[in-house]
């Protein structure tokens, strides 16, 4: 069973977190790491968390076609991972999730930090 590591009253112990808010988590979580696992949708995180970038920038910085590129877009803005703004023709994408990006600075540190 998982243990809260800090608990609220004080004690020295853990305590045993709740069932069914436990479940409700693990399924939020499920559901942020099903969407980051696919490699596109990565290497855009990993673009959008160095600040918002316009869909023509995201094409150039990750190599990935239009149609595919529009596709893991949408996936993320359904997920609520990313937000948009419009400016005349332009769309920009950043990043709208503190979970999302807790997540990316810690694969960050994991797998491209020195």
């Amino acid at each position: 069973m998982l243990l809260d590591p800090t608990p609220s009253d004080g004690a020295t112990a853990a305590t045993p977190l709740d069932l069914d808010m436990l479940r409700i988590s693990a399924d939020a979580a499920c559901r942020l790491m099903k969407v980051m696992s696919n490699p596109d949708r990565l290497l855009l995180l990993c673009q959008l968390s160095q600040g918002e970038k316009r869909v023509g920038e995201l094409e150039e910085l990750v190599g990935i076609a239009q149609p595919t590129l529009s596709q893991q877009l949408g996936v993320l803005r359904e997920e609520g991972l990313v937000s948009t703004r419009r400016e005349g023709k332009n769309i920009y994408y950043c990043i709208d999730s503190p979970q999302a990006t807790a997540v990316m600075g810690v694969l960050y540190a994991l797998y491209c930090g020195k």
